[in-house]
C-alpha cells in the first residue's frame, strides 16, 4: 500500500513539474513571436521538439494526416524527427526491476547496455535470454505516461481556449482531433496492445499459409506494459538494394511478397501496419521479409476498404471517372458532387504523382507523397468530401509502395503491370469476407 501511495505521490509531482515546464517553454515561444515574427508553423514545431516525447508524437501525427491539418503544418511538420539522447542504461535497469516480480537474472542472461535506438516513448536494447534465445528488449522511459496523461490534458484544455477565443480557426473539429491523438497514443504507450498487434498478424499469417513474410515472437513472459521482448530479427533493411542482393536473387520479388502480404492483410487482419516505411521492412538472412515495430496500426470499415481498391484499379487504368465516383464512396459526404467536375481536379492532382522523383522517397524526403495526398483532401474538401482519418495513413502507404518499387524494378508499377497481380490475388479473398 506505500509502494502503491509512493508511486501516486511521484506521478503527481511528475505532473506538477511537467505543467511548469510547458509553461516555461510556452512563454518563451511567445515571447520569441514577439520579438520575431517566425512563421507560426516553425515556431509551433520547435517549439513542440523542445517539449518532447507527447508533442513530437503530436507533431509526427499532424505530419502523417493531410485530412485534419492545413497543408503549412503538415509540411512543416515532416521535419519533426522522433529521435533523441539515449537515458542511462542504470534507469533503464532500474525501470525493468520494478516492471518484474523477480530477478532479472532469471530472465536475461545478458542485457547490451548501449541501446539500438532511442526514441520519446521509449529506448531498445539488444538480449539474451536465460533459455539461449536473442531478443530484443523495447524499454517505455520511465514518467513518459505520466508526461503523456498531463500533456494530454493540457493540450484538451488549450483546445477549449482555441474554440472559445478563435471560431475561425482552420483546424475542423479541433475536439475530434484531440480525441483521435488520445487514443493512438495511449495505444502507443501500452505495449501489451502493440503485442497483441503483432499476434493478430501473426495469426494471419498462419491462415493464409504466408511462409515468405514474418513478425518477431513475442515473449510474454519477458513483456509487461511497459517492456516488449520480440526475437531479434538479423538482416538488412530494405532501403538497401545492394545488401539485399546477398540474401536474394530478386529484391524486387521480396518487395513484390511483402506488398501482397500488406495489401491481404487490409482485409484479414483486425488491423493493419501503418507505418510500414522502408526502415520497418527487413530482408532477412534466410531470404525471408520481416514486418517489424506494430505501434502504429490503422483500420478501415470494410465499404472504405472496398473503395480503396476500386479506386486503386481505376487509378491502372487512368480511369479518372471512375475514380471520382470511388472517392465519393470512400469518404463521407451528405453533399451532391459534380463528378465530371471532380473527375477533372483529380486528373490533374495525378500528374503530381507522375512527376514525383522516386530516388527521394527512398532516401526520406516523402514530401511529393504529402503533397499529393493534401492535394486529394484538398480537392476532396471542395468537393464536400471528407475521408475517415486512417484513409490517408493508408493511401500514403500504398504510393510509398509505389515509389519503392520505381527504384527496385523500374519496368513494373504498383498502378500498372504489377498491380493486375496485388489486385488478382485479393480480389477473390475480398469476396469470401465481405
Amino acid at each position: 500500500m506505500r509502494m502503491s501511495e509512493n508511486h501516486l505521490l511521484l506521478n503527481s509531482l511528475r505532473s506538477i513539474a511537467r505543467i511548469g515546464e510547458t509553461t516555461l517553454v510556452l512563454a518563451a515561444a511567445g515571447i520569441r513571436y514577439a520579438n520575431q515574427k517566425p512563421p507560426t508553423s516553425l515556431l509551433v514545431r520547435e517549439t513542440f521538439e523542445k517539449l518532447g516525447a507527447t508533442y513530437i508524437k503530436l507533431g509526427q501525427f499532424i505530419a502523417s494526416s493531410p485530412s485534419l491539418f492545413p497543408r503549412e503544418y503538415v509540411e512543416e511538420f515532416q521535419g519533426c524527427l522522433d529521435q533523441t539522447t539515449p537515458i542511462p542504461f542504470s534507469e533503464i535497469q532500474a525501470l525493468l526491476v520494478d516492471e518484474f516480480d523477480r530477478p532479472l537474472t532469471e530472465i536475461f542472461s545478458h542485457i547490451e547496455q548501449k541501446p539500438l535506438a532511442s526514441a520519446s516513448i521509449a529506448q531498445v536494447h539488444a538480449a539474451t535470454l536465460v533459455t539461449g534465445e536473442d531478443v530484443v528488449i523495447k524499454v517505455q522511459k520511465p514518467g513518459v505516461e505520466t508526461i503523456l496523461h498531463t500533456d494530454l490534458g493540457f493540450v484538451h484544455f488549450a483546445t477549449k481556449l482555441l474554440e472559445r477565443f478563435v471560431p475561425k480557426l482552420k483546424f475542423a473539429s479541433l475536439a475530434a482531433i484531440v480525441n483521435e491523438i488520445k487514443i493512438r497514443m495511449v495505444r502507443e504507450v501500452d505495449f501489451i496492445e502493440e503485442a497483441q498487434n503483432i499476434l493478430d498478424f501473426q495469426h494471419f499469417l498462419e491462415k493464409t499459409n504466408n511462409t515468405q513474410v514474418v513478425v518477431p515472437k513475442v515473449y510474454a513472459k519477458a513483456s509487461t506494459r511497459r517492456v516488449l521482448t520480440m526475437e531479434r530479427f538479423y538482416g538488412v533493411s530494405m532501403t538497401n538494394i545492394d545488401a539485399m542482393k546477398q540474401y536474394t536473387k530478386d529484391p524486387a520479388q521480396a518487395l513484390i511478397t511483402a506488398m501482397n502480404t500488406w495489401f491481404a492483410s487490409l482485409m484479414l487482419c483486425k488491423s493493419f501496419h501503418a507505418d510500414l516505411h522502408a526502415g520497418n521492412l527487413m530482408l532477412l538472412t534466410d531470404g525471408r521479409v520481416g514486418f517489424i515495430d506494430f505501434g502504429i496500426v490503422g483500420q478501415l470499415k470494410p465499404e472504405v476498404w472496398q473503395a480503396s481498391i476500386s479506386f486503386m484499379q481505376a487509378l491502372q487504368t487512368t480511369n479518372y471517372a471512375l475514380m471520382a465516383e470511388n472517392m465519393v464512396s470512400m469518404g463521407m459526404t451528405h453533399a451532391k458532387v459534380d463528378l465530371k467536375v471532380l473527375q477533372a481536379d483529380i486528373e490533374k492532382m495525378f500528374q503530381t504523382l507522375l512527376m514525383a522523383d522516386p530516388q527521394k522517397i527512398i532516401s526520406g524526403e516523402t514530401g511529393d507523397l504529402n503533397t499529393l495526398l493534401m492535394d486529394m483532401v484538398q480537392v476532396g474538401e471542395r468537393h464536400g468530401i471528407r475521408f475517415p482519418s486512417d484513409f490517408a495513413l493508408l493511401m500514403k502507404q500504398m504510393l510509398y509502395f509505389d515509389r519503392f518499387m520505381q527504384v527496385l524494378t523500374p519496368h513494373m508499377d504498383l498502378f500498372g503491370d504489377a498491380r493486375l497481380q496485388l489486385v488478382a490475388d485479393v480480389e477473390p479473398v475480398s469476396k469470401l469476407i465481405h
